[in-house]
């Protein structure tokens, strides 16, 4: 922890970030505990503490920089795997009511207990796959903003996490270097899924590489007949 104690306020300010002591602190103890757990089960590829506290911590957080995330809006983050970007997102901004969304209970289990340790209120975990929670009452247009980081191809993609999103909200995708081209293959699904494309933003993220966010707004409900099974959807997407 010593050593990523130290560097992790480096990076923040090399992107011009200001985080509280008690944020900064729980992103250390956030660190720890995905190593710990790291040993356990598959959770990253990434371990040292400059490669997490750039490609994971400060990656999610230039969500808080190009989208605008209303105070205690509800977020769910899909396919959230080891809790990025929503857990970072929830540290720095703990006015988020949070939902994370994993089909691998064993991810789960890890993030309920990095959000116990860490005292943060309003954190969900949800066992299910995107294409099924989308289906269900509880989870279908609830959330002000959805979100998810590189899981798939846009135009898949937002057929996972459009259904989740109430009209006037929005859809957060997270791309890499092809987010451009992404999207232009993606118009089609947008608009039949009920978004309009809102504010684009790329930019490098240091040595980390090329990053995209591009911001779906929510104009219409989702027809009733989205998302399909995950094997049509990658098979035929919209």
């Amino acid at each position: 922890m010593s050593e990523f104690k130290s560097i992790f306020p480096e990076v923040l300010a090399q992107f011009d970030f200001t985080l509280d002591q008690k944020a900064i602190d729980r992103f250390c103890s956030y660190y720890d505990l995905l190593i710990e757990w790291n040993e356990k089960i598959n959770l990253t590829a990434l371990t040292e503490p400059r490669d997490v506290a750039l490609k994971h911590f400060v990656d999610s957080l230039m969500l808080l920089r190009y989208a605008h995330i209303g105070l205690g809006a509800s977020v769910i983050d899909v396919g959230t795997g080891a809790g990025f970007p929503g857990l970072a997102l929830k540290i720095a901004r703990p006015d988020i009511r949070l939902t994370l969304l994993d089909s691998l209970q064993k991810r789960l289990i890890f993030l309920d207990e990095v959000s116990e340790t860490l005292a943060l209120d309003d954190v969900v975990t949800v066992h299910s796959r995107a294409e099924d929670g989308a289906r269900t009452i509880l989870f279908r247009d609830r959330y002000d903003v959805a979100t998810a980081r590189a899981v798939a191809p846009l135009n898949v993609l937002c057929e996972y996490c459009m259904p989740y999103v109430a009209p006037g909200g929005s859809f957060l995708a997270m791309k890499g270097k092809t987010a451009q081209e992404e999207l232009q293959e993606a118009e089609n699904a947008i608009r039949e899924l009920g978004g309009r494309v809102g504010e684009k933003h790329f930019f490098t993220l240091g040595d980390a590489g090329e990053r995209g966010i591009i911001k779906i707004d929510k104009i219409a409900p989702t027809p009733a007949q989205y998302p399909r099974k995950s094997k049509a959807i990658k098979k035929k997407p919209l």
